[in-house]
């Protein structure tokens, strides 16, 4: 699973890319560490045409993942679309794309441990997308913080590549590079969108 992040282009280029119409995320700082249920930058269609906005990263939990719990935190990451659960916000008023210029996988060491391998384009880390969902929830994410509604999003995983393989061989995040790509998650219908639910190509990613 991918549980960390960073997004360090410009709300510029955001917008420019994603053709924002209306930013509500005011003065966006760059995010070199995003974790779970961070505020993150995510753009969605909104009523008056599309917006960037900030949302809390981790969906909400299937029933069966929060038994014995008092705290939901969240998913972060989507693979089973055909789930019910997932299915209810995979039409076009809960799509969304995710900006993004690196993300990071857990990998085991020789000696057992755990170590943070970065991915991204090329060295210079340029803007890209994730594909994900989006939706206002009421629950409990802390306790200290208690009964809270937000806004909050997660995004799509599929088989991990030959460049992410190595470090994780389950999964990857579904990653749009091109502008028609993030044209058809965010405007598609729902089996055409989901055929970008699919590795990258190895030659569009390496290891920093």
């Amino acid at each position: 699973m991918c549980n960390l992040y960073a997004q360090t282009s410009s709300q510029d280029e955001i917008r420019a890319i994603a053709q924002v119409l209306s930013d509500h995320t005011g003065n966006l700082p760059p995010m070199p560490d995003i974790y779970p249920d961070y505020a993150a930058p995510i753009v969605r269609n909104g009523q008056n045409g599309r917006e960037l906005v900030l949302a809390r990263w981790g969906m909400p939990s299937p029933a069966f993942a929060l038994k014995g719990r008092k705290v939901d935190r969240g998913m972060t990451n989507i693979r089973n679309t055909a789930s019910p659960h997932w299915r209810r916000w995979l039409g076009v008023p809960h799509r969304c794309v995710v900006p993004f210029t690196a993300f990071s996988e857990q990998a085991r060491q020789d000696d057992g441990s755990f170590h943070p391998v970065w991915f991204a384009a090329n060295e210079t880390k340029p803007l890209r997308f994730f594909a994900g969902i989006w939706t206002s929830w009421t629950s409990v994410r802390k306790l200290k913080e208690g009964e809270v509604t937000a806004d909050l999003f997660g995004f799509l995983t599929t088989d991990a590549n030959a460049v992410v393989a190595p470090y994780h061989p389950k999964a990857m995040p579904v990653i749009l590079e091109r502008q028609e790509e993030i044209e058809t998650w965010l405007t598609a219908p729902t089996p055409v969108a989901l055929q970008l639910q699919r590795p990258l190509q190895e030659s569009s990613l390496q290891v920093l």
